[in-house]
């Protein structure tokens, strides 16, 4: 027999104006301390390993800035080296990946 597993759940919750246009983003987890949590922006990159392929979704509201969506996009790109470098073991690569995140920081602005 085998032994449950613990299981977590993630669920977001997107509120729409009549164009389709995000207008608030909440999420709960199981693991969260907060009962409801709001985000301004979400993104999710779901890989299908049979088709080989990547389903992203990616959603703002009205209420993201410009300046807080090239934060968020650089520390996305930051947080993917050390995902790599984790998940593969190739420091190489997960250098290269953080010099780009730090060049387009500095490009953006978001770094000085």
């Amino acid at each position: 027999m085998i032994e449950n597993k613990k299981t977590a759940n993630i669920n977001f919750t997107i509120s729409l104006d009549v164009n389709n246009i995000p207008e608030n983003i909440t999420w709960t987890a199981t693991d969260s301390q907060k009962e409801i949590n709001t985000a301004k922006a979400v993104m999710i990159s779901i890989w299908d390993g049979e088709d080989k392929t990547s389903l992203k979704i990616n959603l703002w509201t009205k209420e993201m800035m410009a300046e807080e969506m090239k934060f968020f996009t650089f520390q996305i790109l930051d947080s993917l080296s050390e995902n790599y470098k984790k998940s593969i073991g190739d420091e190489k690569i997960a250098k290269e990946i953080k010099d780009f995140a730090k060049k387009i920081g500095k490009m953006s602005n978001v770094l000085k």
